[in-house]
């Protein structure tokens, strides 16, 4: 059985740590539009995705070769001092731009080395038969936090001061990390061997505890980043859906930045285009909560398509199809993506082997995270030669083909190709 009160104490972590990180380029933003420039905000926030980026291989490896509940919890604690110093710095009426940005830098840090860990955390967690259930309710939870950021934002920025927003992120961060010292400490997995039968290094248990380790001496960086890059290389099913994933996130942010312009030009203003963002949350909460109690026999059929589905809405936007059209569009991708995130999340937890799942994970979020910036970036450039209409139409194409060429994979459309990994079975102590 799962311990309940370890999931329960899980799903509240993550539900602050989800609200807090969404709180913070919303309430940055607010803070500097009254303060700085454009130019200034951009600094901000790339120095908080650069390390981020830079630093997510590095994170991977720890993941996996230290205790997830200490990585997190250190993380969280990280991410909440660098809020509180911000908070103190907008207090003091300066808000110096150096600052804020190394505070940014330290913040985009701390998130790379989380994000990574926390999928490690639940592995060690939750037993394999309640994963998929648990993954869709922390699907739900980012969810919803990505609604209630920006009226929590607006609403304290506006009303208080975003010093005040920034106090709160700190304190949700810190709630976050509370909730993982009551977590129960689970049975620590199998010593992996190696081909040659002798024992191999013990993976770290989310308990806090030192694993043991064989005599040998510690790899270097380097090793475990190849070891990494060669389990990835062995799994086909998931190397083609993380660059399908990179196209799909790409594409989102050219929807992100063209989409309003063509709502605000030819489709009835700024309205339509919250209709239909607001239509999208509500498929996307559909999705994730169907993901979580539909039987689905072929995960990775059902991912594939999900990230196929984001085509509609941009192909939509492209031709200036009528607001309710794009807004059903805009449900069915967002459905699709849904159902994704919690699927996707236990299929890699399930077929990875424990000891190498952040160093592979780590590349899936790389990529996620790189992508999206990327394609707000060009959204603009790629627009002005032709109009809006043909960069979204190509990457409606584009999407569609990547995704649904990952079926023709090894493996993809059956039902249980994957095997089980070798340390991703232990409970948590009931």
């Amino acid at each position: 059985m799962i311990n309940l009160s370890s999931s329960v104490r899980l799903l509240a972590g993550r539900s602050c740590a989800a609200l807090a990180t969404a709180l913070i380029p919303l309430t940055l933003t607010l803070a500097l539009v009254r303060t700085g420039s454009a130019a200034d905000l951009g600094l901000v926030l790339a120095c908080e995705l650069v390390p981020m980026l830079l630093l997510l291989p590095v994170a991977g490896v720890a993941a996996d070769r230290l205790p997830p509940r200490r990585v997190v919890f250190t993380a969280d604690l990280v991410r909440a001092a660098a809020q509180f110093a911000i908070a103190a710095e907008l207090f003091s009426g300066q808000a110096r731009i150096p600052v804020l940005a190394v505070l940014s830098a330290v913040t985009g840090a701390a998130v790379a080395f989380g994000t990574p860990a926390v999928r490690t955390l639940v592995v060690a967690v939750i037993a394999e038969p309640e994963r998929l259930r648990v993954n869709a309710r922390l699907g739900i939870a980012q969810g919803l936090a990505g609604v209630a950021a920006p009226a929590v934002a607006g609403g304290l920025a506006l009303t208080a001061g975003a010093g005040w927003a920034f106090l709160l992120t700190g304190a949700l961060f810190l709630a976050s990390a509370a909730t993982l010292g009551r977590i129960a400490a689970p049975l620590a997995p199998p010593v992996p061997r190696t081909a040659s039968g002798t024992t191999a290094e013990r993976p770290a248990t989310a308990s806090g505890t030192t694993a043991e380790r064989p005599a040998t001496a510690e790899p270097r960086m380097a090793a475990e980043l190849r070891e990494g890059w060669a389990e990835i290389r062995r799994h086909p099913w998931f190397l083609g859906n993380v660059l399908a994933h990179g196209v799909w996130h790409l594409a989102s942010g050219l929807l992100l930045t063209l989409g309003p312009l063509i709502a605000v030009r030819d489709l009835g203003g700024e309205t339509s285009w919250v209709l239909i963002t607001q239509v999208g949350t509500a498929g996307m909460l559909l999705g994730v909560y169907a993901a979580g109690r539909l039987p689905v026999r072929r995960p990775l059929v059902v991912i594939a398509v999900g990230a196929a589905l984001y085509a509609l809405p941009l192909l939509a936007f492209a031709l200036r199809l009528p607001v309710p059209v794009i807004a059903l569009a805009q449900f069915a991708a967002m459905a699709g993506l849904g159902a994704l995130s919690p699927l996707w999340e236990t299929e890699l937890q399930r077929r990875v082997p424990r000891e190498k799942l952040g160093r592979v994970g780590s590349c899936d979020t790389l990529i996620s995270f790189a992508a999206r910036p990327l394609g707000l970036a060009l959204a603009v450039p790629l627009a002005a030669p032709a109009g809006a209409g043909l960069p979204l139409a190509v990457a409606a194409v584009l999407v569609a083909a990547a995704n649904l060429a990952v079926l023709l994979l090894p493996g993809v459309a059956s039902a249980d190709s994957g095997r089980p990994a070798r340390a991703g079975r232990s409970r948590s102590k009931a």
